[in-house]
């Protein structure tokens, strides 16, 4: 086999650029498999001085059905590698990994992708290959008994890959066009108005603690009496609750209703949403 051959098979085994499988060959006297050794080293030490940079940008990939739905967050640093054709191919196929994995960020590394490495030695050689830092992000999986699943994804890069991501599970005991519409719009308001929570007692307290901080130092100097100040704070942590959890906000279709009267006037018997997930790039 002449060097060109070897480099380009070398090239193809391991996505390296051609330097630096020429260099790997040299350094190798010519053997293919130290080479590839070689050239795994290489990425991991590269790979490690890129991970104490910032990676902001990045994608959120779904994959799934209608009862088992998995969202992926994949991150880098720049939007121009977000769309990069390496960088989407290996998020598509992490993410079906990923749904297989119940969303299990260990067992996903050490998953086989198709060229029979590990999502962890692929991940490697992406980063020494596009030169940013990448990193698997937020990983969840919405499965419910009884329930179907609606998406919603904006900013779409392609197929099942964007800037945002909305999964929400309805638990019904029937199935048909007025929850599928239901569930389409559900998952569109999600993405509009970010809740935090499905009811206002399930907001986490740290939440609630650190919001409850911000109102008290916004009124400290107001001038007003404890009690008045005691009320006012209270109102306004009142009014945190019900703009932040999606059953006691306005519906986006329908401002002048909230979300839990669209549900009532469905008038579908058992008609439940049991659980959401959004994810944003960059929050």
């Amino acid at each position: 086999m002449s060097d060109i051959d070897k480099i380009k098979k070398l090239r193809k085994s391991t996505g390296a650029g051609f330097k630096d499988c020429n260099a790997a060959l040299k350094e190798s006297g010519g053997d293919l498999d130290k080479a590839a050794e070689i050239l795994r080293i290489k990425g991991i030490a590269k790979a490690s001085k890129k991970m104490s940079r910032d990676a902001k940008e990045g994608v959120i990939a779904i994959s799934g059905d209608l009862y088992k739905t998995s969202l992926i967050e994949i991150n880098c640093e720049t939007d121009f590698v977000a769309k990069n054709d390496d960088f989407i191919s290996f998020v598509k196929e992490i993410s079906e990994i990923n749904n297989l994995c119940d969303s299990n960020i260990e067992n996903l590394k050490k998953s086989k992708m198709k060229n029979n490495k590990s999502v962890e030695d692929n991940l490697v050689s992406l980063i020494a290959k596009i030169g940013e830092k990448i990193t698997i992000g937020k990983t969840i999986t919405v499965n419910n008994t009884n329930s179907q699943n609606f998406i919603y994804q904006h900013s779409v890069i392609k197929d099942n890959i964007s800037k945002l991501g909305v999964v929400v599970s309805l638990e019904a005991d029937e199935k048909n066009d007025k929850i599928n519409l239901f569930g389409k719009q559900l998952s569109m308001h999600i993405a509009a108005s970010n809740p935090i929570a499905l009811n206002t007692n399930e907001i986490n307290i740290e939440t609630l603690e650190k919001e409850k901080k911000l109102i008290n130092e916004e009124l400290k100097n107001s001038g007003k009496p404890d009690e008045i100040v005691a009320k006012i704070s209270e109102g306004k942590l009142n009014k945190f609750k019900e703009e932040n959890s999606l059953m006691t906000q306005f519906w986006v279709m329908e401002p002048k209703k909230k979300v839990k009267d669209i549900l009532s006037e469905i008038n579908i018997p058992n008609l439940k949403i049991k659980e959401f997930v959004r994810i944003k790039i960059g929050e």
